[in-house]
């Protein structure tokens, strides 16, 4: 029965593709810190470790538009709680996104433009919008803030560098801040410039409340899971999602193959 099945949705219709369980990578580097590695959540960092500090937070802004129109901003809520801790430990928040899928550098209608005025609204305070993510004119705006702070910066797809995972692109994304925040569950799984590729170059690399309050859901849920017990796996690319589904089959008693996928296994049949 449906109803009593405990279901587990590791990859949602539209969305993520698919998963690593994990936090945001821990990595050694050259930049100096003082801040011990063993602290992985956002939550773990005091106002000692954050005041004053410049902190990239990945978030999940990708957020539907109509013309300049948030239709629906339950991406841009969910990432309230951790930049709000952010802001009251007085730190210097950076926040990074990308929205949509443009083809060929900046398009005004993947600007994030629209985000800053209703993130705005809903922490009480102003949000300057970057004019870029990465460059001179985002350093000016670093320059400019003081501790409590709040930067969005431009859609990081603007650059074919971002999902190419070009290093020279994480550098330049991860040269304003100090240490960096991964809070975007639904890009977690893509081993992006802003997800994966500034890791290397800032330290601590830690999971914001978002991102660790779904990892800890999905660690109870495979490792101590009430039965029946199901999961549902969504998507577009087959193939990145055969590793899972194959780990998935001694955990769970059903597997559900929804989105765009099911037609590859329609077609098996």
């Amino acid at each position: 029965m449906v109803a009593k099945t405990a279901t587990l949705a590791l990859a949602l219709f539209g969305g993520a593709e698919a998963l690593t369980i994990g936090a945001a990578p821990m990595r050694s580097i050259s930049r100096s810190c003082n801040i011990e590695m063993a602290k992985k959540s956002v939550g773990d960092l005091s106002e000692a470790d954050l005041k004053g500090k410049k902190v990239l937070v990945r978030c999940d802004l990708n957020v539907p538009l109509d013309g300049k129109t948030i239709t629906d901003d339950t991406r841009i809520r969910a990432s309230v709680p951790t930049v709000k801790y952010l802001v009251e430990k007085g730190a210097k928040v950076l926040l990074s996104s990308h929205l949509g899928r443009p083809k060929s550098g900046p398009e005004d209608k993947f600007s994030l433009g629209p985000v800053a005025p209703r993130l705005s609204e809903l922490l009480g305070k102003d949000v300057v919008m970057a004019p870029d993510c990465i460059g001179d004119g985002v350093k000016e705006c670093v320059d400019k803030m003081g501790d409590g702070d709040v930067l969005l910066l431009e859609n990081t797809r603007f650059y074919k560098e971002e999902e190419k995972n070009v290093p020279e692109f994480a550098e330049k994304l991860a040269a304003n801040a100090d240490l960096f925040v991964n809070d975007a569950f639904g890009t977690a799984h893509r081993a992006h410039g802003s997800t994966e590729g500034v890791t290397k170059y800032l330290s601590p690399s830690v999971a914001g409340f978002l991102l660790q309050k779904e990892l800890d859901y999905l660690d109870g849920a495979v490792s101590e899971p009430k039965r029946p017990f199901a999961a549902i796996v969504g998507g577009s690319k087959v193939s990145s999602k055969i590793g899972v589904i194959e780990s998935l089959m001694e955990k769970v008693d059903k597997i559900v193959i929804g989105g765009g996928m099911v037609f590859t296994f329609l077609k098996a049949r």
